[in-house]
């Protein structure tokens, strides 16, 4: 069942005991972020945290929504997130039957009328209280800034909803937001993004670009805004098969675009398309640290619209692990029903907790000819989000990417570096400040799979170390009378 605003999700994160509250004052300025910093990297994640009080603001702040597996499914309404997996799979089967192409841009779900599309009402409770004009001020807000070379409080938990002045095609995008005045915001997004190329696309018309940011509402918004969906798909309809109904939107009130009912907070504005870019200091970037120095478009807010007693989502970024690391993982099963349309030979992936969400990638496949994974790496490196991973793993079938010591051993055991690391020039993430030139690098691939005797390798390849199935299920159900701890059992897996 979806949930028409966060405060329905509340009541469920505390009804599961998932939700901590702290009343005692906190201040929004480094202090706020430290304690969720803390708590997020508590052993599966910590609980969400509502700060009742914080110090000059009567707007509460929630953090760490999605930031555990359990949240992560109350919010998608599944027991584990392989059961969403599985839920994208039927959906795919049923929805999409004319071909990888249908699915990649969920073509099928455009035609209305649609149980996903988006459903245009009158009234909603994003727009009980409306500021326009000389009441619109930020500072408000408990928009608080997370480490101590941020020089602006970020908004990080907002979508960012803009109008291609063409092809009127919706963007509702994830970017983090600084606040530099009181009716001024900067969007950290660059050309890769579909609101950089909007931005784009009104400065050659000569066009102001309406621009709307949604705070708040169904957790699943999250989700649908960082979808690795390609440039022009329009998410709404993700996030109506998300929530299994229609997203519920409503016009602006100062600008000519529809935004989420349900939310707690909606910022409207322009961009003016006569103004030049301006110099935006560092913010903290999901990498775990720093962005670069940058030049970026000016929001001007001319509104702000919020329910009568809305609360402040923040999403904590920082070195992993964090709420950024759980949805993630979400997307990642989300979307790997997706990618086995477009790449058949894919069994299962998992990018790992320390690659930040784009530096590592861990890909088993079933291996049928020779050279087969240098196939998939080219597939891989071609599907944009993914295909920007700096370092990306092939293994065989049967090893286990979620365990990492396994893929590594694999690594050791299987790849012959002058041979099977393979080196691909071309774009890579704007966020990656290793590389040179900015957006400009090399990412590597390892073909860590066995070989065949066409891929240069005339030697026997030799079997690996393994009892059989019947035997380790004769051990473990002699264990308790060996005498030895039942712990140690978790040792003797059946693979």
């Amino acid at each position: 069942m979806p949930h028409e605003f966060l405060s329905d999700f509340i009541s469920k994160l505390e009804d599961a005991g998932e939700l901590v509250r702290i009343s005692a004052p906190v201040d929004a300025a480094l202090e706020l972020a430290v304690i969720t910093d803390r708590i997020s990297k508590s052993p599966g994640g910590g609980p969400a945290l509502i700060f009742e009080n914080v110090k000059n603001c009567s707007i509460p702040v929630i953090t760490n929504v999605l930031g555990s597996h359990a949240r992560l499914c109350l919010a998608l309404g599944v027991d584990s997130l392989d059961q969403a997996s599985v839920a994208m799979d039927r959906l795919l089967n049923r929805e999409f039957q004319g071909g990888w192409l249908d699915a990649l841009k969920m073509t099928a779900l455009m035609t209305p009328p649609n149980r996903f599309a988006p459903r245009l009402i009158k009234t909603a409770a994003c727009q009980q209280v409306v500021k326009i004009g000389r009441d619109v001020n930020l500072w408000d807000l408990p928009i608080p800034r997370c480490w101590p070379d941020e020089s602006h409080p970020v908004l990080t938990a907002a979508q960012t909803i803009t109008s291609h002045p063409l092809s009127g095609a919706v963007h509702f995008g994830w970017h983090p937001l600084q606040v530099v005045g009181s009716k001024e915001l900067l969007p950290h997004w660059h050309r890769f993004h579909d609101g950089y190329r909007h931005w784009q696309a009104a400065v050659r018309e000569r066009k102001q670009l309406p621009v709307a940011i949604s705070l708040g509402g169904d957790p699943l918004l999250t989700l649908m805004a960082a979808a690795p969906f390609p440039g022009g798909t329009d998410r709404r309809l993700f996030g109506g098969f998300l929530r299994g109904g229609s997203l519920d939107h409503v016009v602006g009130r100062s600008v000519e675009l529809n935004v989420p009912a349900g939310a707690e907070i909606i910022l409207e504005g322009y961009i003016d398309h006569m103004a030049a870019p301006v110099a935006a200091s560092p913010i903290a970037c999901h990498s775990g640290c720093y962005s670069l120095p940058d030049e970026l478009p000016v929001i001007h807010v001319t509104a702000i619209t919020h329910r009568a007693n809305p609360i402040l989502p923040v999403i904590m970024t920082g070195r992993p692990p964090s709420e950024n690391s759980w949805i993630s993982l979400a997307l990642d099963r989300l979307f790997l029903p997706l990618t086995r349309r477009l790449i058949p030979e894919v069994i299962d992936w998992h990018r790992p907790c320390a690659g930040a969400g784009r530096n590592l990638l861990f890909v088993s496949m079933l291996k049928e000819s020779p050279l087969q994974a240098r196939r998939v790496l080219n597939a891989l490196w071609g599907l944009g989000h993914f295909g920007q991973s700096k370092i990306i793993v092939i293994v065989d079938a049967d090893v286990r990417v979620h365990k990492e010591e396994d893929v590594w051993f694999a690594v050791g055991a299987h790849a012959h570096p002058d041979r099977d690391y393979v080196f691909n020039h071309g774009p890579v993430s704007m966020d990656d400040h290793a590389t040179p030139t900015r957006g400009v690098g090399c990412n590597l691939g390892i073909d860590a799979t066995r070989k065949f005797s066409e891929e240069s390798h005339s030697r026997s390849w030799p079997a690996d170390l393994q009892h059989s199935d019947e035997l380790i299920r004769k051990v473990i159900d002699r264990w308790q009378e060996l005498g030895l701890p039942k712990s140690w059992a978790s040792t003797l897996e059946i693979f």
